[in-house]
């Protein structure tokens, strides 16, 4: 990692494990072991199971459904259907427009139905087989561009087709350029492909509520959605987060949350869910198909005069993100270029596909993959190098973005390019293991057929949330004596998934407190909001609020501590257990001041607020922060067979401030991996709206073996915004790693590759 930063916060620990180090996660020894507790290994006394009847039809009307036949059933204890939600059957995470159970029509293939309450899971599974339920086959709608022109289309939702169409435009529309090149290119439907199921356990209570224990991204989301269908107050609805198996977006909509409730509530006994890993796939959202026609045009010495696109998004049976979506692909739709005229337009559309979401990358993915192919080919217009036309535009400081917005923190996309540049490709060996060929150890070739190509790709990305949503967490932090020695903890809703978030809140406290012991409380919705955990907003809304809290404890303690000695609270600090005086030195133990009593603060952050877009797109901040990543891939193609050995991936991004190094680089591999599966493997297989590979069988992922070495290039230039100077790290490597693999096969082929994942049969 190399790079000045520019923070504005001095750092100065007095204890190890601060900002800036890399502790040891508390979670970490207990994963490697598999000792750790997932919300699938929950269990309670005399714990009921739950399973969920599914439509098996795409789009269908329900003309009756049949229960009694599972009632009868030895050890089945409830059967639910839309009748028995006893609150608003609706739900959704920007729009109220999914049932919790369907009523009179069915809109995607996997819809809930029914639910079942039994005994055991297997006398629940074949309760679901005794319902009988009679359906009246509709035509489904499943082209997304035909969603958004053809009227003749009857409306899957009161309000139409169209979930949201959103267009941005600046400068002269008619602009005149030397060079014009056109694309069209698609996007398949990627899943989150996390390895833990969606579970949980709901436990009615005797004041008429119920604790659910889940896996989940947003505890005070799902507890709003899940008290408006119980009918409940949200009070009475408590919820806790158990381990979680990874989500990358797809934990954001509801999947278990009201049904286990609803089973608990109707036979008064704890109720789990688990899905296995075919309803794992029709249970949550996924990345939203795509397809984008672009435009660009340049002066004949590579100077882009304006960007022209199309977008369409698929966003299945129901709204779920499809919003923001459109909302980023739009703002970041020309990428991290100065362009002076742009005309994006966009929609997001309801289909009769599987209901897509959020998946990591929202909204940037799919233009990305466009316009950094576009980039491509405008270099090869031009006969110029593809990374020196993208420095040649690239937007810096002080640049805007297509809304108008703009770029008030470092932005280093030229630096990035260079840098990525300098690092030293790998070099093409003479006789080489057959592993490290395509195809590997099938053998299907011993170097023969085989061409590298290189290609490279660049992105922006919005950090936190926008459009005028009011982003913030909540973290309340207690300092006290425990064993004779202080002992801070920190109590926030923030979800840990996997991302390092809970060691991140404890580098936090022993920075501000100068404490080594931090515990992390249970996170649970007895603390104010935290939002999402997605957007990379963690470490700066939680990181925020947990900074801003402690501060808050430390001076309580040092007014306290001034207030004994007769010294001015300012002349003192919080350093290694110790309260020291600036004049005087060690003034006295931590432990001494806390003797009469315990000091608690809670405190909200709340970063500068972000605007709505107008008409025809403008918004003075729309965005609270962007992050950029770059990427080079290398790769070997047998351009007979159509295999695609991915060799070096090296990554150039620019962090802020890398809070936890270790975790850092753990991110931009974990992102870089993800992105390399869309380029090359990963797409939900979706025929007449029915899935086809809803397995890790059928749906690929990269393994071990097919993530190569990375070299990987953390710079740190401070956004001055932001807690410590950080800029969301999880996103951009997924983002700007599909182009540039894409860009390797391409330039090894010599293929016109316009879709991603690129399989065998697009390049033979």
């Amino acid at each position: 990692m190399s790079g000045p930063t520019r923070t504005p916060q001095h750092l100065d620990t007095g204890i190890a494990g601060g900002i800036g180090e890399s502790p040891l996660r508390p979670d970490g020894t207990l994963k490697v072991r598999g000792e750790f507790a997932y919300s699938s290994d929950l269990w309670a006394e005399h714990m009921l199971w739950g399973a969920t009847l599914r439509s098996p039809h795409p789009h269908a009307r329900i003309t009756s459904i049949d229960v009694t036949g599972a009632l009868r059933l030895p050890g089945v204890r409830a059967v639910l259907t839309a009748a028995d939600v006893p609150g608003r059957n609706r739900y959704g995470v920007k729009q109220q427009d999914q049932p919790v159970l369907a009523e009179d029509v069915v809109r995607y293939r996997g819809e809930a139905v029914a639910l079942v309450a039994a005994e055991h899971p297997e006398i629940a599974r074949r309760a679901l087989d005794r319902i009988a339920v009679d359906y009246e086959v509709l035509p489904a709608s499943t082209d997304a561009e035909l969603a958004a022109h053809d009227r003749a289309l009857p409306p899957l939702h009161p309000g139409g087709n169209v979930v949201r169409h959103q267009v941005i435009r600046k400068g002269d529309p008619d602009a005149v350029a030397d060079v014009v090149v056109s694309g069209t290119y698609t996007v398949g439907m990627q899943d989150q492909a996390f390895l833990g199921p969606e579970s949980g356990l709901a436990i009615p209570a005797e004041d008429g509520g119920v604790d659910l224990y889940l896996a989940t991204q947003d505890l005070h989301s799902d507890r709003a959605q899940t008290a408006a269908a119980l009918g409940l107050d949200p009070e009475l609805v408590r919820m806790t987060l158990s381990g979680v198996g990874g989500a990358f977006g797809g934990r954001e909509d509801l999947s278990i949350q009201v049904h286990v409730c609803l089973l608990a509530l109707r036979t008064g006994r704890p109720v789990k869910m688990v899905y296995g890993r075919e309803e794992s796939f029709h249970g949550h959202v996924h990345r939203h198909p795509a397809k984008m026609y672009y435009e660009h045009g340049a002066t004949r010495d590579g100077e882009l005069v304006y960007v022209k696109a199309r977008q369409y998004f698929d966003g299945g049976a129901y709204a779920s993100k499809t919003p923001v979506v459109v909302g980023n692909a739009t703002t970041l739709g020309v990428g991290p270029y100065r362009v002076p005229n742009v005309d994006v337009e966009a929609w997001g559309l309801y289909t009769n596909n599987p209901p897509c979401g959020a998946m990591r990358g929202l909204g940037a993915v799919q233009p990305t993959f466009a316009y950094e192919s576009q980039m491509d080919r405008l270099a090869a217009e031009l006969g110029m190098d593809p990374v020196e036309l993208r420095i040649r535009n690239a937007i810096a400081e002080g640049d805007t973005i297509p809304t108008g917005q703009r770029i008030d923190h470092p932005a280093p996309v030229a630096e990035l390019l260079r840098r990525l540049t300098a690092i030293p490709p790998p070099a093409v060996g003479g006789d080489r293991d057959v592993r490290e060929l395509p195809g590997g150890v099938g053998g299907t070739t011993h170097g023969e057929g085989v061409v590298r190509g290189i290609g490279y790709g660049v992105t922006i990305k919005n950090i936190c949330y926008s459009e005028g949503a009011d982003d913030h967490s909540t973290a309340r932090v207690r300092l006290a004596l425990v064993g004779g020695e202080p002992l801070a903890e920190v109590h926030t809703a923030a979800a840990e998934v996997g991302q390092g978030l809970v060691t991140v809140q404890q580098q936090i406290a022993r920075t501000e407190l100068g404490v080594e012991r931090v515990t992390i409380h249970p996170n649970d919705t007895s603390v104010g909001a935290a939002g999402s955990s997605s957007a990379s907003r963690q470490t700066y809304v939680t990181g925020g609020a947990v900074q801003a809290a402690c501060a808050a404890v430390r001076d309580a303690v040092l007014l306290r501590a001034a207030e004994l000695h007769g010294v001015t609270p300012a002349a003192l600090s919080l350093q290694g257990g110790k309260i020291v005086s600036a004049t005087a030195g060690v003034l006295a133990d931590l432990a001494e001041v806390l003797g009469d009593g315990p000091v608690e603060h809670t405190r909200e952050y709340h970063h500068r607020p972000t605007f709505p877009m107008g008409a025809d797109g403008a918004s003075e901040r729309v965005q609270v922060q962007h992050a950029f990543s770059a990427h080079r891939a290398v790769v070997d193609v047998d351009v007979e067979l159509g295999l695609v050995k991915v060799v070096r991936l090296d990554c150039v991004q620019d962090v802020g401030k890398a809070v936890n190094p270790d975790a850092v680089l753990g991110q931009i591999q974990g992102g870089s991996a993800q992105g390399l599966g869309l380029a090359v493997m990963e797409e939900v297989q979706v025929v007449d709206g029915v899935m086809r590979n809803a397995s890790f069988t059928d749906y690929l992922i990269p393994t071990a073996l097919d993530v190569p070495p990375m070299e990987i290039d953390v710079v740190e230039r401070g956004d001055p915004h932001a807690p410590y100077g950080v800029r969301g790290v999880g996103e951009p490597p997924t983002i700007s790693t599909t182009p540039a693999v894409v860009a390797a096969i391409r330039a090894a082929t010599g293929r016109d590759l316009t879709h991603v994942p690129v399989a065998p049969h697009h390049i033979v």
